[in-house]
């Protein structure tokens, strides 16, 4: 083991990172509207970063900021101690005021860092139930914040259960510290100026976005090892990447990191089959080696290598669990892939690789969408549901076409990279 390794954590170099993470995530993620209010939900262990984002908060003139914090060990008490009838049950009391929070204008930011694997080992029925129950209590919440009603961000805290589960074989000070380094050079904070870089990445992944709408393919065409797939883009789609401006009149950058530009599949218009680049890490569960196969947009046969059962019960949540609500391309160089970390959590992983999103379609990636019900925007193939999941399927290894709505055929990546 590198010898420096060993060495305690630069507890005040950290520190100083927490601060610039504040700065980056209130500046420039959420754009934070003087007299706005915010609204956190954050695990325990992110307390030193929640105090420092809320300091930012106030100082750019934030009204009120309330934080609900997320706690494992309760969580996994819940799993192994309640009655079977309990996953049936959700707060949605609490999700209602929630929503009710983003009607009234307040700005969401959540804070990811649980351990991948809490609820490795509970009854998967007991998990997929939960989710089901949590899923439709915070459905109107998450339809405000698809549809980007608000600005909204989220970010991720180095957490000791997330540490242990990337670097197993590190005393948990040395973890803690190497997945904190990570998560900075990941969200582009080890410059001089984070916020400027942060302004000139989204100027770059803006351009992309532009020239894929300028574009206007009909489809695109992944090829492989274990993946031939052809997945055809909802009619008005618009690609997007990078910052984007709420119905608020805010622009935010709703996640970082970020790597990818993305747009709306038609739920009605995949075909073919694909094969995951890289394991899927959900709800303590990893599901490794997915291989799936579409016929006229929907799942029609699903395999795993590892966490078979888990996926099935995924696919099993409504007939949109079974058809694609996103398609977003990333280059196979981008930082998070040149990392070699597998993070285990959507936000970094789903960075590292181009991919596909299970459920839920985003109003936003489509043309004229605002006031459209879910009919109308179904009817142009936006898909509906109450999950919506990342998966990679780019690689060093994966080509993309894009074409044409004559049906022509332009090389959009080679490699993983874009031509």
């Amino acid at each position: 083991m590198d010898g420096h390794l060993q060495l305690p954590p630069d507890a005040a170099r950290i520190d100083a990172m927490l601060d610039r993470l504040g700065e980056v995530t209130v500046r420039t993620g959420l754009n934070l509207a003087e007299n706005q209010e915010l609204v956190i939900t954050a695990p325990l262990d992110a307390v030193p970063l929640v105090r420092r984002i809320t300091e930012h908060a106030y100082r750019a003139g934030a009204s009120l900021v309330t934080t609900f914090f997320t706690d494992e060990v309760t969580r996994l008490a819940r799993f192994q101690h309640a009655p079977d009838a309990a996953f049936d049950t959700a707060a949605t009391w609490l999700a209602d005021g929630v929503a009710n929070a983003f009607r009234g204008g307040a700005a969401r930011l959540a804070i990811t860092g649980e351990d991948p694997a809490l609820l490795a080992g509970q009854d998967p029925d007991r998990v997929a139930r939960a989710n089901r129950a949590n899923a439709r209590a915070n459905q109107a919440a998450l339809g405000l914040i698809t549809n980007f009603a608000v600005n909204w961000n989220i970010v991720a805290c180095a957490t000791p259960s997330w540490a242990r589960t990337l670097f197993p074989n590190d005393p948990e000070p040395v973890a803690v510290a190497r997945l904190w380094d990570a998560i900075f050079a990941a969200s582009r904070l080890d410059g001089p100026d984070p916020v400027a870089a942060w302004r000139e990445h989204d100027q770059a992944l803006h351009a992309r976005a532009a020239l894929l709408n300028h574009a206007n393919f009909g489809a695109l065409h992944f090829r492989g090892p274990g993946t031939d797939l052809t997945v055809g883009l909802a009619e008005g789609h618009a690609w997007l990447g990078g910052s984007g401006v709420a119905a608020n009149g805010i622009t935010c950058i709703p996640n970082i990191p970020t790597e990818e530009v993305f747009t709306t599949p038609h739920k009605d218009r995949v075909e073919g089959h694909v094969r995951s680049s890289k394991p899927l890490s959900y709800q303590g569960t990893l599901i490794d080696g997915i291989e799936v196969r579409f016929e006229a947009g929907r799942i029609v046969d699903a395999h795993a290598n590892r966490g078979e059962a888990v996926l099935e019960r995924v696919l099993g949540t409504d007939d949109g669990a079974r058809r694609l609500g996103e398609v977003a391309l990333v280059p196979h160089s981008s930082p998070i892939s040149r990392s070699g970390l597998l993070f285990q959590n959507t936000l970094f992983d789903e960075n590292a690789a181009s991919h596909i999103a299970l459920g839920q379609a985003y109003a936003t990636c489509m043309h004229g969408s605002k006031g459209l019900d879910a009919a109308a925007l179904g009817a142009r193939g936006a898909n509906s549901s109450l999950i919506h999941i990342d998966w990679m399927i780019g690689s060093g290894e994966i080509d993309v076409d894009g074409i044409t709505q004559g049906g022509e055929r332009q090389p959009l990546m080679r490699a993983g990279e874009w031509c």
